[in-house]
């Protein structure tokens, strides 16, 4: 099973290639683990995922109805953001540069491990999605982990 964890602060070299954390790396599956899916975020990042974990998602998103009208859009907008992407022998992804757009990804970028994926930030745009107050994250913790 894929297991990413941990926040790392990594650069984007002037051609727009990554190179992945070597804890991220050492956590890719075996055979596969240089070939990964990025994808255009819901938020304004960018999503990594190994193609063995990509795989289970097309399945779901694949095998909706293409005869309803909102699922259709939904798969259109979905897949239209999405790039096989490899690494390379220095563990380095060239990430393609609308995408770069899209996440407004510079020199500088946070990469985190969401269990499953990785996400890829710009450091200001991922900033803004942290929770200060620990109170406040507290009770987002029960609210959404009782239910």
């Amino acid at each position: 099973m894929t297991f990413f964890t941990s926040e790392y602060e990594c650069k984007l070299d002037a051609k727009g290639r990554l190179v992945l954390p070597a804890r991220i790396k050492s956590n890719l599956p075996g055979a596969s683990g240089n070939e990964l899916v990025i994808q255009r975020g819901f938020d304004p990042c960018l999503i990594l995922y190994p193609m063995v974990e990509f795989n289970k998602i097309y399945s779901k998103i694949a095998g909706l109805s293409e005869f309803n009208e909102e699922y259709r859009k939904f798969q259109r907008n979905f897949f239209r953001g999405s790039s096989t992407v490899e690494l390379d022998a220095n563990a380095r992804l060239l990430v393609p540069k609308p995408m770069l757009q899209y996440a407004q990804l510079k020199k500088e970028v946070i990469v985190i491990g969401m269990g499953n994926k990785i996400e890829i930030w710009n450091p200001e745009l991922y900033n803004q999605q942290l929770i200060d107050d620990p109170a406040e994250f507290s009770d987002m913790a029960r609210k959404l982990l009782d239910e």
